[in-house]
């Protein structure tokens, strides 16, 4: 496998383990997670989505429910952005950034084996408890109690996106009348209870529809867990079953001693040394496993987070290509686009309804249009509110005269009647029965809050009016 001056000038320094790595980034996940909820920026969330309020917060801009056009720029944004990053990494998210695998790793590895001794070593996850015995039933009850305390977090953190956690603690200290969170909140511990500690990689080979999208957005230069059968020889049979050919059998030139210790390892239990399978999920674990053996012979690792091409070529991985030149391309333009969607975003908003009743015909010969006006404040502070018409003299605003005060966040509804004083004495003969106006409505004490909204008003025909006088 090797030769002597192979042992005597080693060329190959073991690096920190992926497995830390990965500990590394679920714990700035988890305090990313737990602590955004709570982070607001002028009084408005950094992220959330309020079915209660209808509102979404965004980088401490509150959108309304009427302007929530830019959902589909954001849903855009996540699909192009997980194929571009399993295009370029594979089932990265899976094994770096997916909650059922911090969780899994919390309880299998944290509590059942640091902590309980369920299981004996975290490098082989094979190896199943003996559930024969009484102290193991008992270990694995106490194990999920604490999971279970740590599943009712982890849901209350998910909430806290759609329920601030101010009015989340409200509401949980009087269950009776909000039955309906906390039934969200129970179930969904519920089924993290379950999802961690009885489905467990079954969730991740069997449920998860990522694991069905990944073979399509593959490509040989896409990074994965690989097996480089060039150095380490052909493990299984050539025809591909499952049949491991035992180290005696294999070429002298083979690097791979058959230890198992990647299979071993594997939390979703497949052997890498058959090729991409879809069950990977791209933890590489198997890549520390192989690396702790291979050290040993002074070589590098059989298993390798890389590409096939560059695995087959002896070269570097090649990320910047066509494909992934082409998803960074289309992010770039949603998100411009979401910018300046997003800075056009209005203080105020202004829906104006026309009431059933076409018009009205005064004893003065004066004809009024009744509308119903909703404002909404989106400002952080309460405002004034007053309406004008543009460009048509004819018509004045008679109700409501003074302004109308809407607090920050609120909406009001308002009966809004527009006159027109003398229609036939403005020789509005000639004039069509509907009139297009464009309503302007500003707040007085700052006028750069404002809205412009087009409407129609209609007239009586002359004959009518004249009859009416």
């Amino acid at each position: 496998m090797q030769t002597t001056d192979s042992v005597q000038n080693p060329t190959h320094k073991r690096g920190l383990p992926y497995r830390f790595r990965r500990y590394a980034i679920y714990v700035c996940v988890a305090i990313i997670a737990l602590s955004l909820p709570f982070i607001q920026i002028n009084g408005n969330q950094i992220f959330l989505l309020s079915f209660d309020h209808k509102e979404l917060h965004l980088l401490g801009v509150v959108f309304s429910v009427q302007e929530l056009y830019l959902m589909p720029f954001l849903l855009i944004m996540l699909f192009v952005g997980i194929f571009f990053m399993t295009t370029l990494g594979g089932r990265v998210w899976c094994g770096w950034g997916c909650p059922q695998t911090m969780f899994r790793v919390i309880y299998r590895d944290g509590i059942e084996t640091k902590l309980l001794g369920l299981r004996k070593r975290i490098d082989n996850k094979q190896k199943k408890p003996d559930f024969t015995l009484f102290s193991t039933k008992l270990k694995k009850l106490l194990a999920m109690a604490i999971f279970a305390v740590i599943a009712l977090l982890a849901a209350a953190n998910f909430l806290w996106f759609f329920v601030p956690p101010s009015d989340f603690f409200a509401y949980v200290s009087d269950p009776l009348n909000h039955k309906i969170l906390l039934g969200f909140w129970l179930g969904i511990a519920l089924f993290l209870l379950f999802d961690v500690t009885l489905l467990a990689e079954n969730f991740c080979v069997y449920v998860c529809p990522y694991a069905r999208v990944q073979s399509v957005l593959y490509d040989n230069d896409t990074i994965i867990a690989i097996y480089d059968p060039k150095r380490g020889g052909a493990v299984y049979a050539p025809d591909g079953s499952k049949n491991p050919l035992a180290p005696k059998k294999q070429n002298v030139a083979n690097e791979c001693t058959n230890c198992v210790a990647c299979v071993k390892v594997c939390p979703t239990h497949i052997d890498i040394r058959k090729g991409m399978q879809l069950e990977c999920i791209n933890c590489l674990e198997c890549v520390d496993a192989c690396t702790s053996v291979m050290a040993h012979y002074n070589r590098p690792s059989l298993v390798q987070w890389s590409s096939p091409n560059a695995v087959s070529s002896q070269s570097k991985v090649r990320y910047v290509r066509a494909k992934t030149i082409g998803y960074v391309a289309v992010l770039a333009v949603i998100f411009s686009i979401l910018l300046v969607v997003g800075s056009g975003k209005e203080s105020m908003l202004l829906n104006i309804d026309r009431n059933t009743q076409a018009y009205s015909i005064r004893k003065s010969g004066a004809v009024d249009n009744d509308y119903t006006f909703l404002v909404q404040n989106t400002d952080s502070k309460a405002h004034s509110f007053t309406f004008e018409i543009l460009g048509d003299d004819g018509l004045q605003i008679i109700s409501p005269r003074e302004p109308v005060v809407v607090k920050e966040g609120n909406k009001r509804k308002l009966v809004v009647t527009i006159r027109a004083q003398n229609p036939l004495d403005s020789a509005l003969e000639d004039k069509d029965l509907l009139q297009n106006i464009k309503i302007r409505a500003y707040a007085v004490d700052d006028e750069s809050i404002q809205v412009e909204r087009k409407t129609f008003f209609v007239y009586p025909s002359a004959k009518e009016l004249r009859k009416e006088r």
